[in-house]
């Protein structure tokens, strides 16, 4: 039978194959090279195939010996740098090779290993005696993750390519990539009105942090009160004054749900959602807002409202890694965590969903005073099957703000809206 003829026929082949892989190309052609002199001075008496052969069997200890010896007496010191950085920046990995053998390093080739897809952190070195060399590379990351890098690889081989040796040094370092966020000039969020907020301020018996004024001091006020510059500038006791000026919670309503996104990589709703929620956030903590960001995936995240650099780390750092793996949909978050948004707050909701119910129950919170946003990504244009044409309507009819991203749309360009709203809070009037 065909079967049974073919076996034996192909062992031979696949046998040279694996020794090849094993021992190395160019090692298994010079042994063969070496036998085949060998029998051919044998059989032919030729002493000069003989000396070739007996040339060739002693040629491959010395450049297993050549070989090992390269990669021996290295002292490797690695630097890399930084551990946190944006989406499209690089990490700049240093490697020092110092030779502490008393003859030369003819080729070294050092190899960082990286998760990087595409990039190869390679170079090659030679080292004299006693000497160092120092080699430099940068990696560029352009999308948001972690990633590792490690361990620095020394390889050496002979001259004639017969062996390679390998030797590891440092340890595996990781990298953490932050989504890189885009100006948005024209975007806002609808203000949810405290007392206080507005173009006026009002006056309060309590201490907040908004010193607006001095008066004379009373009997009554408290120590902590007394402003002691005033004080010593006029020559009698003056008292600060404050100002009543809460601030209204923002949240970043994340919709993680699977089913309902589409597309790949760079090209996809999840990537869009991040890129979005991470500009918005970046844009709200610059104006000093308070910002919590939610979603379920397979583990729900809840970052509760704060302002500052340190909430936005927080926020850039949920994001490196976020996944759009759950199973709960939009309409389900919100109602889970309903009573967690009170009518002193703001809802901005990132969603490619097609289905109506979320967008009914932002609805239904809205009547409760709860003020929304909603940045609609069409998912028909990443590949998906449905777009969020019914939620849209919804939306427009409850006068809800919306905006929508398509695939390859700008979005600093798609989240815009009226330029003559704006957004007032504790006295401070933030232009669109």
């Amino acid at each position: 039978m065909p079967g049974k003829d073919s076996g034996p026929r192909g062992a031979g082949p696949r046998l040279l194959r694996r020794l090849g892989r094993a021992l190395g190309s160019n090692l298994v052609i010079a042994l063969a090279l070496a036998f085949t002199l060998l029998v051919m001075g044998w059989a032919s008496g030729y002493w000069i195939l003989l000396r070739a052969s007996y040339l060739l069997f002693a040629l491959v200890p010395l450049a297993w010996l050549w070989a090992r010896l390269n990669v021996r007496g290295l002292k490797v010191e690695v630097e890399r740098r930084p551990s946190h950085l944006q989406a499209g920046q690089w990490v700049t990995v240093t490697v020092q090779v110092q030779n502490r053998t008393s003859f030369p390093k003819l080729w070294l080739e050092v190899e960082d290993r990286c998760e990087v897809p595409g990039a190869q952190a390679k170079g090659v070195m030679m080292l004299p005696a006693g000497g160092y060399r120092v080699w430099q590379t940068q990696v560029t990351l352009p999308r948001r993750g972690r990633y590792t890098f490690g361990p620095v690889l020394i390889r050496a081989s002979d001259p004639f390519g017969l062996f390679q040796m390998e030797r590891a040094f440092d340890k595996r370092w990781e990298v953490l990539v932050y989504p890189s966020p885009v100006p948005l000039p024209y975007f806002f969020v609808p203000a949810a009105q405290l007392p206080g907020e507005g173009p006026r301020s009002q006056p309060t018996a309590n201490s907040t942090t908004n010193v607006v004024s001095v008066r004379d001091y009373q009997p009554g006020d408290p120590v902590s009160r007394i402003h002691w510059l005033s004080t010593a500038r006029l020559g009698r006791l003056m008292a600060k004054t404050f100002d009543y000026s809460p601030i209204s919670d923002v949240w970043i309503l994340l919709d993680l749900e699977r089913e309902v996104h589409a597309g790949e990589g760079a090209e996809s709703t999840e990537e869009y959602m991040v890129n979005i929620a991470c500009s918005i956030a970046r844009l709200l903590l610059d104006n000093d807002l308070r910002v919590g960001m939610m979603g379920i995936g397979k583990k729900p995240l809840v970052l509760y409202p704060a302002r500052g650099p340190v909430q936005y780390e927080r926020i850039a750092e949920a994001l490196a890694l976020l996944e759009t793996n759950g199973d709960v949909p939009l309409e389900k978050l919100l109602h889970s965590y309903d009573r967690a948004f009170g009518r002193y707050t703001t809802l901005v909701v990132i969603t490619p969903s097609p289905r109506q119910e979320w967008a009914e129950a932002l609805g239904e919170m809205g009547r409760r005073g709860v003020k929304a946003v909603v940045v609609l990504l069409e998912a028909e244009t990443f590949g998906g099957r449905e777009g969020p044409i019914l939620p849209y309507s919804v939306l427009v009819a409850l006068g809800i703000t919306t905006c929508t991203v398509s695939r390859g749309q700008p979005i600093s360009l798609a989240l815009k809206t009226s330029p003559s709203l704006q957004l007032s809070i504790g006295g401070a009037t933030v232009r669109r």
